[in-house]
């Protein structure tokens, strides 16, 4: 029998998530993941929301999540609105702005999902290289599309956009531009304001990377509340469950068990970018919890990837033509980052 899926899904690839190993005992340096505990806090409201309430239904507008985001980052309540993860938020995005032949535009190498979301729309996606130096490059207002994106941090980059570059580029946008701030708080700059002062400005976060919620799940999208509005038509209803709900409003409550987290993850990521050059890397300036190093003189990374993977420690590998010289390396602890820098010694 043929599979009647619609002309776009049958034609495009799925987006493939970083390998989640199932055999114990690796050093797993490959998915971003903070290495570190979320607060205590997290732990106690899961506990105190594990209970007979789980028969029913969440609140479906995660009304305590978003004050709390509001009250943390300085919104007002109809500026929030809160997802699956930021993915989730993504997804509602593309829903809400990109249609059939419509494009989004994006600088490119970026985070893959977008390509994937754009596609299940039957969209077209532009994509931009970036410069060498991946500062943001030029004609993105150009393309008039519906929705432009951007990443800062960028993934797989770790490099950062100034706000002030960003104020611009929303200024000269046809449509819609999205701030995707997934890494923001290992940065030095946040672009949040934008989504106050900009008619036309979605800031999206995560609290999987930097409160250590990636088994949780809780997104927050920022924007003017004409723009939520719409994005609220084609949000899944109840798409945030009890327990999302209740981790994340325990992990914004104790946002310095966050920082806290963040500046030992900063620490460590300048040991990695320090003793990178002296192993064969050229690393990127990260502004994120991971470290994307290109080898010298051309070569291909694969090899030093299946390496590390033999003695169980994993990176991330890109075959692809502008990045199979690299590998995105995720800061862990300093005893992970002290054990992939004595393995890749051992390649010299």
């Amino acid at each position: 029998m043929r599979i009647p899926f619609r002309r776009n899904i049958a034609g495009m690839q799925g987006y493939v998530p970083g390998e989640q190993p199932q055999e114990a005992g690796f050093i797993k340096l490959n998915t971003n993941e903070n290495p570190y505990p979320p607060s205590p806090t997290v732990r106690k409201a899961l506990l105190a929301e594990a209970n007979a309430s789980l028969r029913l239904y969440p609140d479906p507008d995660a009304t305590n999540l978003r004050r709390q985001a509001a009250l943390t980052y300085g919104f007002d309540l109809s500026q929030v609105i809160a997802g699956n993860g930021s993915d989730d938020l993504l997804a509602m995005v593309a829903r809400a702005f990109v249609g059939e032949g419509d494009t989004l535009c994006c600088p490119t190498p970026t985070y893959t999902l977008y390509d994937s979301l754009v596609k299940i729309q039957g969209g077209k996606v532009a994509g931009i290289p970036y410069p060498e130096d991946y500062s943001l490059p030029a004609g993105l207002a150009a393309r008039r599309a519906k929705v432009t994106i951007v990443a800062t941090p960028n993934s797989p980059s770790g490099t950062s956009i100034p706000t002030a570059a960003l104020a611009d580029l929303a200024d000269r946008v046809a449509g819609i531009l999205v701030i995707d701030e997934a890494y923001a708080d290992f940065a030095e700059e946040t672009a949040l304001s934008l989504a106050r002062e900009k008619g036309n400005v979605i800031v999206l976060r995560t609290l999987s990377k930097s409160f250590s919620l990636a088994g949780v799940r809780v997104g927050l999208g920022f924007a003017p509340p004409a723009i939520l509005a719409g994005m609220n038509k084609v949000r899944d209803s109840y798409n945030l469950g009890r327990l999302g709900q209740a981790a994340g409003e325990a992990a914004l409550k104790d946002i310095g068990w966050m920082e806290k987290n963040i500046a030992k993850i900063r620490k460590t990521r300048a040991t990695l970018l320090s003793a990178l050059p002296s192993l064969g890397f050229s690393p990127f300036p990260s502004q994120s919890n991971f470290v994307l190093a290109k080898r010298s003189r051309g070569r291909s990374a694969k090899p030093v990837y299946e390496a590390l993977k033999r003695k169980k420690i994993l990176v991330r590998y890109f075959d692809t033509p502008r990045l199979s010289g690299c590998l995105r390396i995720t800061v862990g602890t300093d005893d992970e980052i002290a054990a992939l820098l004595a393995a890749l010694e051992t390649m010299l």
